[in-house]
């Protein structure tokens, strides 16, 4: 007779209860004691998914066929796209929300990711087509440039010959003549020549970043997969004294002196510049106890994302961008560059009625929450500079959507409602980042001894252990390590072994064992913030 098996031992046969484990990510055995898991140390802010639906159709179909070729998150290729349609606009169109109140269209987005995301590639998607129209605005330059550079030299000559003229002469008139003569040929051979054209930079300088901007006409993009320019804003090549003043009046198209060696001081008008970076999360916390980053706003002025971390969940063998999409995309943004190269006079965009009201409705639903103890009073410099971009944003939207032909009409309020969603992500993102950047010294030490922990594999260790496995540059004495550690503790992530008994000599270090799932826990926390 076979005996009848109770439902509870079909499911230990099945090995149900491990089976169950690791679908939820609880694949290890908890020991005796233990809570149910480790507290995140840090409240778990949930950021909005980027609105790939707001951007145009030219854009939106080339940033979710990047994002899918190269598996990485939308906010990457979103805002990659929106770094490059401000790089063809910045400098070359402004928004009047209303009288006495204009933006100019450029943009600072900085993406935070981890290494290993796949950043360059989608840099390199993203941005092609700006490289392809600087090269054609390169081709048609470059004739002008030769001539003006050919008639410079020979201004030079004919100024030095009519210089001679003027010695020999003994006659008064002919000697003034001849005088008149070269110092006109002299102020024509000084007359500077048209730069080469330029779009992009890459790592630069403060004082290269000038020089460009002057060179060209006020317009420039520093667009990088990676966040080096920030060590050179803090004095990396000014001997650690942060210089900030060429990117503070970039964005807000300030008056711009540059002085260069050997060559006339030259302003700038209205200078715009476009920050399009990708860094890795921890820059953005070490760029906020740089002095003056934040007190001057140059942190108010960025657009951040802080996508969901993809690595180790990527598709293999994802589809290629059509080359539909790619042509499309590719074909209509250098479009936008040379239709936009030759305004030397910004294209002048203004609201149109629906917008105005949208914009007013904006206005008074924000104030109240930059008061103090309200919700954003915490980043009120940031919040406070968010109508300003959600109208960049909208007349992006509006040029890039109807290019060029409806340029002459005013923004209808389609568009200033998508970039009102863009805004809503940016703000959900920088309050994120913000939490991230206010966070307790101590809280970022016990992030360092998770990882330390993570990297080590280690299931019980001492306090002289973790000394010496960490960095000295975080931890100078043995005695920095107890905020840290106690934290951890309270938070579940470690427990202390109960002490070895007494042998007459130096007591112990004390032994703190890990939670089973310190390490997963933690990862989870850095997908989720």
């Amino acid at each position: 007779m076979t005996q009848r098996r109770s439902g509870r031992d079909i499911l230990a046969g099945l090995d149900a209860d491990h089976r169950l484990a690791v679908l939820h990510g609880e694949d290890t055995p908890q020991p005796l004691g233990w809570e149910a898991g480790p507290t995140p140390l840090t409240p778990r802010r949930l950021v909005p998914p980027f609105p790939v639906d707001a951007l145009p159709p030219w854009v939106g179909d080339m940033v979710l066929a990047v994002a899918e070729f190269t598996q990485t998150p939308l906010d990457l290729p979103g805002c990659l796209a929106l770094a490059a349609l401000s790089t063809a606009a910045g400098g070359r169109a402004e928004i009047e929300i209303r009288p006495g109140w204009r933006e100019p269209l450029n943009l600072y987005t900085v993406v935070a990711m981890p290494p290993g995301s796949r950043k360059s590639a989608v840099f390199a998607a993203m941005t092609a087509p700006l490289l392809d129209a600087e090269q054609q605005l390169i081709e048609v330059a470059r004739p002008r440039i030769v001539e003006a550079e050919l008639t410079r030299k020979m201004a030079a000559k004919e100024a030095e010959r009519r210089a001679l003229d003027a010695v020999n002469l003994r006659d008064p008139a002919a000697r003034a003549e001849a005088l008149a003569a070269a110092t006109d040929a002299t102020l024509q051979a000084e007359r500077p020549v048209s730069a080469v054209p330029r779009l992009i930079a890459d790592d630069v300088t403060t004082e290269a970043a000038a020089s460009l901007l002057a060179e060209q006409q006020g317009r420039l993009a520093v667009l990088s997969a990676e966040g080096g320019i920030f060590s050179t804003l803090a004095g990396r090549y000014s001997s650690g004294i942060p210089s900030l003043e060429v990117f503070l009046k970039g964005h807000a198209g300030d008056l711009l002196r540059v002085d260069r060696k050997g060559r006339p001081a030259e302003h700038v008008a209205a200078p715009a510049l476009t920050l399009g970076l990708a860094a890795q999360p921890e820059v953005l916390t070490d760029i906020a106890r740089i002095p003056g980053f934040r007190g001057r706003g140059l942190l108010a002025r960025i657009l951040y994302s802080l996508p969901v971390n993809t690595v180790g969940r990527r598709q293999v063998g994802a589809p290629a961008v059509p080359a539909p999409v790619d042509k499309t995309y590719a074909s209509r943004l250098s479009r936008l560059v040379l239709l936009l190269a030759d305004h030397t006079d910004p294209l002048r965009l203004r609201l149109g009625g629906d917008a105005d009201r949208q914009m007013l409705d904006l206005e008074r639903r924000l104030e109240p929450r930059l008061a103090p103890h309200a919700d954003l009073a915490h980043m009120a410099d940031w919040a406070s500079k968010l109508n300003g971009a959600i109208a960049r944003l909208a007349g992006l939207l509006y040029i890039a959507d109807v290019l060029p032909t409806g340029w002459g009409q005013p923004i209808p309020g389609r568009h200033l409602d998508a970039a009102a969603r863009l805004g809503h992500y940016f703000l959900g993102h920088a309050l994120a980042v913000f939490d991230q950047m206010g966070a307790d010294p101590t809280i970022d030490d016990a992030h360092a001894v998770l990882d330390w922990i993570s990297r080590t594999g280690s299931e019980r260790f001492t306090r002289r252990d973790a000394f010496t496995g960490l960095s000295r540059a975080r931890f100078r004495k043995v005695t920095d390590l107890e905020g840290p550690l106690t934290l951890l503790e309270a938070h579940g992530y470690l427990r202390r072994a109960a002490p070895a008994a007494p042998t007459g000599g130096r007591p112990s270090s004390p032994v703190w064992e890990v939670h089973p799932r310190a390490a997963k826990a933690a990862e989870a926390a850095k997908v989720d913030g």
